[in-house]
């Protein structure tokens, strides 16, 4: 069933509509990597909910697949979720971290990010763009996907977006490895001065880093051992979010309060249209439909296994404190959600080779297209947990 746009929960059953998005408690309220006091926080904490780009179920764009499919209501919530994680990376490596959005903005880079989402085929990320990548991985236009297959697609849809500056990484095998993420982020750039000598100095620039690691939490359900693993990742500076959800719902889970998650639900239809540079009431209005008011909570218990945690790293600083979180705490778990590691394991195919055969167009890619079909993960896509409603 469809949520309303402008949902209020009610916290009783009086008259009294009350929104329970965060609830009133003295525990520490973290959304993507922010730390809140539910208290006297509240109004910033729904300010920045607001300004993430909250993308849902569309009706009435121009069909896609050989069914000719014009909504994505009842398959594409996964899809959804995956253009909202990379809605914060761009907002970050482009605007700021302390970014708001307002209903009066126009400010030009947001406009030219949200446009990237539009229901168009030449939108860089459009929900056309995601579903017929997803083809490369097996899924047909309106088959479900799960969180892997979503990392895969966005992977390879970001390599032709130049302007994005933007370099997605999906760990494999619950492994993260240094030596593949500063290969594939360090940029050796020309600026030598020829005047003055005939030697080029390189200088060594740091792409934006989106880290994805795909996991799987749990059989059926999460396993307690988890759960603080879990609330270490969102609290990471880094953090933006986890791609994952409950049963047969795909949700974007942006941060955790005691021990619940808080989350953006895909699971509302609304009509398709165009931003453009926001002038008309029209343009305004569609807008506003890419920013939720209020977000929602689940018992962390709650959650679907299958998930894809997710971070940010603007600068080498960044990734170098990503990499001390995860071995200072993360990797101190008794049962640590993933592995850290200097260097590739050995039984796994080298860099350079498996570069060299995924051809030009990913040359610049170190976790390439064929690489993730070559090595034997441990866990599966699980795309069978997130079902058509």
């Amino acid at each position: 069933m469809d949520a309303m746009f402008d949902i209020c929960y009610l916290a009783s059953e009086g008259n009294n509509c009350e929104p329970d998005d965060i609830p009133q408690t003295k525990e520490n309220v973290w959304i993507l990597g922010k730390k809140y006091s539910a208290i006297q926080d509240l109004d910033r904490i729904r300010r920045d909910i607001t300004s993430i780009i909250w993308c849902t179920y569309r009706k009435g764009f121009v069909s896609i697949g050989d069914e000719g499919l014009t909504s994505d209501k009842g398959w594409g919530c996964m899809l959804r979720c995956g253009q909202m994680v990379l809605g914060v990376a761009l907002i970050r490596v482009h605007l700021s971290t302390d970014w708001v959005w307002t209903p009066e903005t126009r400010d030009p880079t947001y406009l030219k990010i949200i446009q990237r989402f539009e229901e168009r085929k030449q939108a860089p990320y459009s929900i056309h763009q995601v579903a017929l990548m997803g083809a490369c991985e097996g899924k047909d236009v309106g088959q479900w996907f799960g969180p892997n297959t979503i990392a895969q697609v966005l992977r390879k849809l970001v390599v032709f977006d130049k302007w994005s500056s933007l370099v997605i990484h999906v760990a494999l095998d619950n492994t993260v490895v240094k030596e593949d993420i500063l290969q594939q982020c360090t940029v050796k750039n020309d600026r030598g001065d020829t005047s003055t000598s005939s030697d080029s100095v390189f200088i060594s620039d740091w792409m934006p880093l989106l880290l994805i690691v795909p996991l799987r939490l749990g059989l059926s359900e999460i396993n307690p051992i988890y759960i603080e693993g879990l609330k270490i990742c969102f609290q990471s500076p880094q953090s933006i979010g986890v791609i994952g959800g409950k049963p047969n719902q795909a949700l974007y889970l942006v941060g955790c309060v005691g021990d619940e998650v808080i989350y953006l639900d895909p699971h509302t239809t609304q009509k398709s249209g165009l931003i453009e540079n926001k002038l008309t009431d029209e343009q305004k209005e569609m807008d506003c439909s890419y920013h939720c008011k209020y977000a929602s909570r689940i018992p962390i218990l709650a959650m679907d296994p299958s998930v894809a945690v997710c971070f940010l790293c603007r600068t080498r600083s960044d990734f170098d404190e990503l990499c001390s979180t995860m071995q200072q705490r993360l990797m101190k778990e008794s049962q640590p959600l993933f592995e850290l590691c200097d260097q590739r394991p050995a039984h796994w195919p080298p860099a350079a080779a498996a570069a060299a055969a995924a051809g030009p167009d990913d040359a610049g890619n170190t976790s390439i297209f064929t690489e993730f079909e070559d090595v034997d993960r441990q866990f599966d896509d699980s795309d069978d947990e997130f079902e058509i409603l």
